[in-house]
């Protein structure tokens, strides 16, 4: 049988999925907050929704697919140490709505075991948190991390932070429920509660306190 038979097919699909999914994150760039359909994609690749549809098997295959891409393209564009330590990445998610509003849609209903994307999104949160740990470890490369404001900690700050874990942590649960959800947060309490005391909860970070003023001599009787 001929090579170049048995390659053609699965090569002319391989690039009709990447014309595709191409098609896809465009669109829900240029989307802003609202919605992206099936056929908004397959308008701009010159395909009927079912023709899209059939080199994935189905919607919500599609989506998490778009989801895959987005995050193949953010690791070809930055590396694991600027992911971390600097938020380039994010700023640019910040400009993209529409993509951000996909991935929170696709990773909340992945949590289905049935859902298309669920190993995906199970695979992808072991993955990162294995990244991350190791990175944490290992500390700033020289010249990669962010130029922070002068405090560490505020209230207002560490209030965001600590809604925000228990939101995504319990996204994070449903995927793999032998994760210690109440205890992960109640770390993250704890450590928090240590920067805040640390700093006097003011966001000035340490070392920028008022200095206590002397109280005043006791008037001569």
């Amino acid at each position: 049988m001929s090579t170049r038979g048995s390659r053609g097919p699965y090569a002319k699909t391989a690039d009709r999925r990447r014309k595709i999914l191409d098609a896809a994150l465009a669109a829900y760039a240029e989307a802003g907050s609202r919605g992206v359909s099936v056929r908004d994609i397959a308008q701009r690749v010159g395909m009927t929704d079912a023709g899209v549809l059939h080199h994935f098997g189905s919607r919500e295959a599609l989506l998490t697919a778009v989801i895959e891409a987005r995050d193949t393209a953010a690791l070809e564009a930055y590396t694991p140490e600027t992911v971390l330590w600097r938020t380039e990445l994010l700023a640019q998610n910040a400009a993209t709505p529409g993509l951000v509003k996909l991935f929170l849609d696709i990773a909340a209903a992945a949590a289905d075991p049935d859902h298309p994307g669920h190993e995906f999104f199970t695979e992808r949160y072991r993955g990162l948190r294995r990244q991350l740990a190791a990175l944490l470890l290992a500390g700033p490369p020289e010249g990669t991390r962010d130029a922070g404001p002068e405090s560490a900690c505020d209230a207002d700050w560490a209030a965001r932070i600590l809604l925000a874990a228990t939101d995504g942590l319990q996204l994070q649960w449903l995927l793999e429920p032998s994760i210690d959800m109440a205890g992960d947060i109640g770390r993250l309490r704890d450590v928090l509660l240590d920067a805040l005391n640390r700093d006097g909860g003011t966001g000035r970070g340490a070392g920028t306190q008022p200095k206590e003023q002397p109280a005043p001599e006791s008037a001569p009787e």
